[in-house]
């Protein structure tokens, strides 16, 4: 946690990977038939009951959620990521989180490890706190509360 965010509000970065864009129209079966507005939503919701504030990200290009994430480095207390395709071979997020000090929680609408194998194997998971997975858009709100639980 970054010294002026333990004299104010605590700040969580949410990062959405590609295609996460195109929830609640793309393979609902898999995904669910809300979008990612709603995801962010019940996660603003969540943080907000704790007492926290939520900005979001999504980007379809790796670079642009390195940024943020170094960005993030002085601005936020903590980083919820749902990387999309990236969680299997984006070597760069990995790096780019292994230098964030705060919490990083990992979030998956489905479960990878229940889905095709090469799915089941996750660059972000070494360097996160947790993942959750499997729990559609919930998924969202367990991860905020995971937050509150490792910054008490």
């Amino acid at each position: 946690m970054n010294s002026e965010s333990s004299k104010s509000q605590i700040k969580i970065l949410i990062l959405s990977g590609p295609n996460l864009n195109l929830l609640g129209e793309r393979d609902p079966e898999t995904y669910g038939d809300q979008t990612l507005e709603n995801h962010i939503e019940t996660a603003e919701k969540a943080a907000d009951q704790k007492g926290m504030t939520v900005e979001h990200l999504q980007s379809n290009h790796e670079g642009e959620l390195v940024d943020a994430i170094h960005s993030a480095r002085e601005r936020c207390d903590a980083i919820i990521i749902n990387p999309g395709a990236f969680t299997h071979y984006a070597w760069a997020i990995h790096d780019a989180l292994q230098t964030f000090d705060g919490p990083v929680i990992e979030v998956h609408l489905s479960n990878p490890a229940a889905r095709e194998p090469w799915r089941h194997t996750s660059v972000v998971a070494p360097v996160a706190a947790g993942t959750i997975a499997g729990f559609g858009g919930y998924g969202y709100q367990i991860a905020v509360d995971a937050v509150s639980e490792l910054l008490a």
